[in-house]
């Protein structure tokens, strides 16, 4: 949907064969994954600076008993958060897990 509003508001059409990338470059606008990236950077920022009792440090670190289902595990929130440190080449002080 963002793409179509651009192409429009460019008066650029998909036959025009323009990329996406050219017309992004052409206003400004940053990939919705890249916002989407940083706002989780920071967002774990205050989760960091926040103190030790808070809910949100809590349930960083928490471990759930029990088994696990049988196939692959699901996608936390800590493999995304390592996948965008790797991404942006970020350093943490603290090691989790």
């Amino acid at each position: 949907m963002e793409m179509k509003m651009l192409r429009w508001t460019a008066g650029v059409t998909r036959a025009d064969r323009i990329r996406n990338e050219k017309i992004r470059e052409r206003f400004g606008i940053a990939l919705i994954a890249d916002k989407i990236r940083e706002t989780r950077l920071r967002w774990y920022g205050h989760v960091l600076r926040a103190n030790e009792d808070t809910i949100c440090k809590v349930g960083l670190d928490l471990e759930v008993p029990g088994k696990q289902p049988k196939g692959r595990p699901k996608q936390r929130w800590l493999d995304t958060l390592h996948a965008d440190l790797k991404h942006g080449s970020v350093q943490t002080r603290r090691t989790i897990e």
